[in-house]
C-alpha cells in the first residue's frame, strides 16, 4: 500500500522523456498510484536498466496505434483521476486520446500536458530541448561568465520549470476537482515555467537594480561575496556572504584586512576584492576551509562532486539521499510531517497485464 498525501490518487502516464517522467516520479513519491504506458519493447533512450526517474510506478505496454490496445488504454484513463503526457501538441488528439474524448466518460479527469513551447503559439510545433526554452525566457542569457551563456545542466528548464510545474499544476487541478467535480487541462510549458522562475530577476530589472549583462550583478558571479573560489587542493568552495554581518565574518575568517573591504557594495571594486579573496582561498585546501568556515555565518559550503554529496554529514543526517536496489538516489521532497512521501518501489522494467490493472481499478474505485 502506497504511503503519502496522494494515496488513493490514480494517474496514467504516457511514457516520455525528462520532465514528464520526473513529474510522474514526484507524484508517485507522494503516494499517487501511477501507471506508465510505454510502447511494446521500448528501451531506455540511453540503454540503462535502472532509471531513477522511473521509480515507484508500474508499467504496462500498449501500441497506441493498435485499436485493441488503444481501447484498453482508454478504459484505464476512464478509471483514473489524472493523465500526464509529453507529446507535441495534437499528437494525443490524432491517437484518439485527447482531453475532449474523456469529457463525457470521465468528467473529473485532470489532463496534464508537458511541452517546451506550450500547446499554442508560433513555436508550438517546433522541436526543442531545455536549452532552447530557457533561452527564449531570458534565463539562459543571465547565466554564465560575461563571455557567453552557460547551460545550467537541464535542471532549470526540464525539471525546475517543467516537471515540477506539471506536478504542481496536477495537484492544484486535482484539489479543485474535489470541489467542482470537474477536471481540466494543465498546460505546463517549460518556457512559461522558466519565465515564472525568473520573477524576482524581472522585478529587479524593472526597478533598475539588475544589469542585463552577465557577470555584472550581485547574484551572477560578479560580486566578490557571492561566488566560488578555487582552493589549494584544486577543489572549490561556495560563498554567499551578502549581508554585512556575514561579510564581516568572511573577511575575519580569511584573515584579510577589513579596511580593504569598506566599499564592498561598490561594483567597481568587486574585481579587486575578488582577487584578494582568491589569493586567500588558494592558501588552504577545501577541507581546511571547511574546518574554518563550515557551520559559521559566512554562508559557506564546499562544492561537492556528485559522488561526494551523499556522504556529507549534513546530507546523511537528513537522509537527503537513499539507496534502492544498489542505486544511490535523492529522497522524495519536500517533507511532510504527518503524511510524508516515500520511494514507492524500484524502477520497474517488466510490464504488467493491463487487464489486471483494469480489473483492480474497477473493483476498488478511487
Amino acid at each position: 500500500m502506497a504511503s503519502g498525501p496522494l494515496n488513493g490518487i490514480r494517474i496514467v502516464e504516457i511514457a516520455g522523456l525528462g520532465p514528464t517522467p520526473f513529474a510522474a516520479m514526484t507524484l508517485a513519491d507522494m503516494g499517487a498510484e501511477v501507471i506508465r504506458v510505454r510502447r511494446p519493447g521500448a528501451r531506455h533512450l540511453l540503454g540503462i536498466d535502472y532509471d531513477v526517474l522511473d521509480r515507484g510506478r508500474a508499467v504496462v505496454e500498449a501500441d497506441l496505434k493498435d485499436p485493441d490496445d488503444l481501447a484498453r488504454v482508454r478504459q484505464l484513463i476512464d478509471q483514473a483521476d489524472g493523465l500526464i503526457e509529453g507529446m507535441r501538441p495534437g499528437v494525443m488528439e490524432r491517437l484518439g486520446l485527447g482531453p475532449e474524448v474523456f469529457k463525457a466518460s470521465n468528467p473529473r479527469l485532470v489532463y496534464g500536458r508537458m511541452t517546451g513551447w506550450g500547446q499554442d503559439g508560433p513555436l508550438a510545433q517546433a522541436a526543442g530541448h531545455d536549452i532552447n526554452y530557457i533561452a527564449l525566457s531570458g534565463a539562459l542569457h543571465a547565466i554564465g561568465p560575461a563571455e557567453r551563456p552557460v547551460p545550467p545542466l537541464n535542471l532549470l528548464g526540464d525539471f525546475g520549470a517543467g516537471g515540477i510545474y506539471l506536478a504542481f499544476g496536477m495537484v492544484c487541478a486535482l484539489f479543485e476537482a474535489t470541489r467542482s467535480g470537474r477536471g481540466q487541462v494543465v498546460d505546463a510549458a517549460i518556457v512559461d515555467g522558466t519565465a515564472h522562475l525568473m520573477a524576482m530577476i524581472y522585478g529587479l530589472r524593472q526597478a533598475g537594480l539588475w544589469n542585463d549583462a552577465r557577470e555584472s550583478n550581485m547574484l551572477d558571479g560578479a560580486a566578490h561575496f557571492y561566488g566560488t573560489y578555487r582552493c589549494k587542493c584544486g577543489g572549490f568552495v561556495a560563498i554567499g556572504a551578502i549581508e554585512p554581518q556575514f561579510h564581516e565574518q568572511l573577511v575575519a575568517l580569511t584573515g584579510l584586512d577589513p579596511d580593504q573591504f569598506r566599499a564592498r557594495l561598490d561594483a567597481r571594486e568587486w574585481p579587486r576584492l575578488r582577487a584578494l579573496l582568491s589569493d586567500a582561498f588558494l592558501a588552504r585546501t577545501r577541507d581546511e576551509w571547511c574546518e574554518i568556515m563550515e557551520g559559521t555565518d559566512v554562508c559557506f559550503a564546499p562544492v561537492l562532486g556528485i559522488d561526494e554529496a551523499p556522504d556529507h554529514p549534513h546530507n546523511r543526517a537528513r537522509g537527503i539521499f537513499e539507496t534502492h536496489d544498489g542505486v544511490v538516489q535523492p529522497a522524495p521532497a519536500p517533507r511532510l510531517s504527518r503524511t510524508p512521501g516515500a520511494v514507492q518501489g524500484h524502477s520497474q522494467r517488466e510490464a504488467l497485464d493491463i487487464e489486471e490493472i483494469l480489473k483492480k481499478w474497477r473493483e476498488t474505485p478511487a
